[in-house]
């Protein structure tokens, strides 16, 4: 008879922050997911959702201190076994007893046993996160491979808002899921500033029309997931694609191929790479029209004259931030795929040139993706059909080794 598989095992940390009640969504999806979750709250976190529910939520008993059912060593057992830790919300003070190895609670205890990967979902207010105090302990966990995901923008507790609230419960799992998935284990992104473009431009015609594309934007937030999950610090600049930000990227909203340039050339500024995967128009409208256009009977419309567009891939291609910086383009083609990618790679300048084929069903708007990747120095790697998050973890693996600094030097990180 077939032995079923074991469950990948699961530490839930919860702190004591007015958002451990979201962490009972994530709690959920990683059990419904299959995954064998083991809560361990703080004793403040137990103000906030009581032992009780992690219990009967995670099929497990829930305690707080060392000493409970300590024949089991649990302070020691729970951390070794595990497949993955993940602290959420994880408070300032816990992210500074975590950088200073403090071992005062079961949570601390297991931090310091675990030798599986370790993700921090921090969240507090946003001058708590801010103070220098708060970012030399991220730094300090970083730089020793745990991945902390930045904080998300919007509504505090009272009527405060900034950065600093806890990521969406699904875009935690999300980075979750594909830290369990990595077959490398450490934080091979650590350090590194990443600049990734997703979606497609809209150029307005008139208030309510625009010229625009079929871009979902899902194969460049598969590139900013997989990059947090690696360990990088992400800028995610996003044009159109309706989608919530990714747990873990600074996320800048454009609309136009304009936005999109002044954007990408500030952050671009300070990045060690930059994937442009956004679809960026070729073409704009020669003239906006500040009233919608008319039809009129008996009259054909007046031609639309169209201006180009910033090229900005052959733009940062050709003017780095720096010497080192790796710059990886898109193309998306319809015929003479890898002929058509060849030249582009050629005219554009850039390292990497990701190629696939577009068309009905394909690529855009899927969740599924095949490529081949084009290096400027002659390389080409297949990458079959599959999940977008695949074809993410091929670019950054063909990226990592064209790093050429240490990780930090000169990034603003």
């Amino acid at each position: 008879m077939e032995e079923k598989a074991e469950k990948p095992k699961v530490v839930l940390g919860v702190a004591g922050g007015i958002a451990a009640y979201k962490a009972c969504e994530l709690l959920r999806r990683l059990t419904e997911s299959g995954h064998d979750v083991r809560v361990v709250p703080t004793a403040s976190a137990l103000h906030f959702v009581g032992a009780a529910t992690w219990s009967a939520l995670s099929g497990h008993p829930v305690s707080t201190e060392v000493w409970t059912d300590v024949h089991e060593v649990p302070h020691v057992r729970i951390g070794q076994s595990a497949d993955l830790v993940v602290v959420a919300p994880a408070t300032a003070d816990l992210l500074a007893r975590a950088a200073h190895g403090l071992a005062d609670d079961l949570l601390t205890n297991t931090l310091l046993t675990a030798r599986c990967p370790v993700v921090f979902a921090p969240a507090m207010h946003t001058e708590m996160w801010e103070h220098p105090a708060t970012q030399e302990n991220v730094a300090t966990l970083r730089r020793r491979g745990a991945v902390v995901i930045e904080p998300a923008v919007g509504r505090l507790t009272g009527v405060d808002t900034g950065k600093g609230r806890l990521p969406d419960p699904e875009e935690i799992f999300e980075i979750c899921r594909r830290v369990l998935a990595r077959v490398v284990r450490e934080a091979d992104l650590a350090g590194r500033h990443v600049v990734v473009s997703a979606g497609g431009t809209r150029e307005p015609l008139d208030p309510v029309r625009y010229l625009g594309n079929r871009s979902s934007g899902k194969q460049g937030y598969a590139l900013a997931r997989t990059a947090v999950a690696r360990g990088a610090r992400v800028t995610l600049i996003e044009a159109n694609t309706g989608m919530a930000d990714p747990a873990g990227a600074d996320v800048v909203h454009v609309g136009t191929a304009v936005q999109l340039r002044e954007a990408v050339l500030k952050a671009a500024a300070e990045a060690d790479a930059v994937v442009m995967a956004a679809a960026v128009a070729d073409f704009r409208p020669a003239v906006y029209a500040e009233g919608k256009i008319k039809k009129k009977d008996g009259e054909e419309p007046a031609p639309v004259a169209l201006i180009r567009n910033p090229d900005i891939l052959a733009e940062i291609s050709a003017e780095r931030a720096h010497a080192e910086q790796v710059i990886v383009g898109f193309a998306a083609e319809t015929d003479d795929v890898l002929a058509h990618g060849r030249q582009k790679l050629r005219r554009k300048g850039c390292d990497l040139l990701v190629v696939n084929e577009v068309g009905e069903r394909k690529a855009f708007g899927a969740a599924e993706n095949e490529a081949v990747v084009l290096a400027a120095d002659g390389g080409e790697t297949p990458v079959p059909y599959g999940p977008k998050e695949a074809l993410a973890d091929v670019v950054w693996d063909l990226v990592i080794p064209r790093l050429g600094r240490a990780p930090g030097v000169g990034t603003g990180a």
